[in-house]
């Protein structure tokens, strides 16, 4: 449109130049007024163009999860009384395969144009919404003028979360032990003292026959049950991660109709195993575990164990940004937290390491009366190297729950098949346990 608009000034202009100096016909003389005329109003109306134009942005919530459709309402405002032929709206966030961008034509004076932009959630992260630009002109597009938008509001998207009807509860999961003596924020069945009662103390912690002895109010101390910690290490050393070549989906036309589409995962270890993350951080929280987090990517993080309704929420929101750019190995962040790991609690290692660290981390646990699960991704079905079918058969030697997890595996069925495999193997040794001895 621009290179059109052109076309027909220089037309104008070189017809009535050419005319006017060869036969000196008055008409030339106003095709060349009529060609300066139409370029000086196309530039004094492009100056206008978005004077008085304003932009919102809203959304109903600012975090979502992978695999969402995240929906944002644009508002545009024209508060003067021209109108505007067209406006174009750029959104220039960062968020991958983000719509949003949009063509308005014919905006009347005084009105406002408001449309939903559906995003679908493809990737983990924060992301910046905005900034957003409009774009307008002139209609013969001699012109164009821009204002941007700028915008301090982010979208965290978190890790997508597989459903878990099961899994497997090594016996550190058992209920009772000894009270380890740390303090617990929900009630357990181990009460270490009174004290008095602090703003924000739930009244079923009050104690009353401490209450009426003292004349003010007392709330009971707990401590935490030792074989209720369930650990999540996730293995994240930046030269073991393994990546095949994936482009994003994006939402086609109509998929309203067809129902909300499939998300499927990149083919990338890191990915995979925040997922499993995720989920076990989310199944075992829902059972009332007190869950702990440990990784290293890119630093060095550990998320304590609690049970609470907020320690969901903290892992996966510390899972949204975890990166493969880790520099400890699996057996050095056994070795920094194990120690901290109340006896009897159990740990779930998930690693794409092919090598004997692993094996390392494992003895390390079991030395310390740790029960601990692998969840080995297996390296080489995502381009990595070879060696994992290897290592699980040494995991299994040593009578370590083993779970593979190849590329392009539907991770619900798989965590479904290494619990009753397990729960079935501990049946058979129950059984045959008599006639051993």
């Amino acid at each position: 449109m621009r290179k059109t608009g052109w076309v027909l000034f220089l037309c104008l202009f070189l017809a009535g130049l050419a005319g006017m100096l060869t036969t000196g016909v008055v008409l030339y003389v106003r095709l060349m007024y009529m060609g300066a005329f139409l370029l000086i109003s196309t530039w004094a109306w492009t100056r206008i163009s978005l004077n008085e134009l304003r932009i919102t942005r809203r959304a109903r919530s600012l975090r979502a999860s992978v695999g969402d459709i995240f929906e944002e309402t644009f508002e545009l405002y024209n508060h003067s009384q021209i109108p505007r032929l067209f406006v174009e709206v750029l959104n220039q966030t960062n968020l991958p395969t983000a719509s949003g961008s949009r063509l308005l034509t014919w905006i009347g004076g005084k009105e406002n144009r408001a449309y939903i932009a559906r995003s679908w959630l493809t990737q983990r992260g924060a992301y910046r919404l905005g900034p957003t630009t409009l774009i307008s002109g002139d209609p013969f597009g001699f012109f164009t003028q821009k204002r941007t938008f700028s915008s301090d509001v982010s979208l965290l998207v978190l890790p997508m979360i597989i459903p878990m009807d099961n899994f497997i509860s090594p016996a550190g999961l058992l209920p009772g032990g000894k009270a380890i003596q740390r303090k617990s924020l929900d009630v357990t069945p181990h009460a270490s003292g009174v004290r008095e009662y602090a703003h924000g103390d739930a009244f079923k912690r009050i104690h009353w026959t401490s209450t009426a002895r003292h004349g003010k109010l007392m709330v009971k101390e707990f401590e935490q049950d030792p074989q209720s910690e369930f650990w999540i290490y996730l293995d994240a050393q930046n030269f073991i991660q393994a990546e095949l070549p994936y482009e994003a989906p994006r939402l086609r036309e109509g998929w309203i109709f067809a129902g909300r589409p499939e998300v499927h995962l990149p083919p990338s270890t890191l990915e995979y195993g925040v997922c499993l993350a995720s989920s076990l951080a989310h199944y075992f929280t829902k059972q009332r575990r007190a869950v702990g987090f440990v990784t290293d990517g890119p630093i060095y993080t550990v998320i304590p164990a609690e049970i609470s309704e907020r320690q969901e929420s903290k892992i996966l929101e510390m899972l949204a940004f975890v990166t493969g750019e880790g520099r400890l190995s699996l057996s050095s962040l056994v070795d920094i937290q194990s120690p901290q790991m109340p006896l009897g609690s159990s740990a779930v290692l998930i690693t794409p390491s092919t090598r004997d660290d692993v094996l390392l981390a494992v003895e390390l646990l079991q030395r310390r009366k740790l029960q601990p699960v692998v969840i080995l991704l297996m390296a080489y079905s995502f381009g990595g190297k070879k060696g994992s079918e290897e290592l699980a058969a040494k995991l299994e030697h040593r009578g370590v729950p083993v779970c593979k997890v190849y590329n392009n595996a539907n991770l619900g069925q798989v965590l479904a098949g290494f619990t009753s495999l397990h729960h079935s193997q501990e049946n058979r040794s129950w059984i045959t346990l008599p006639s051993t001895l």
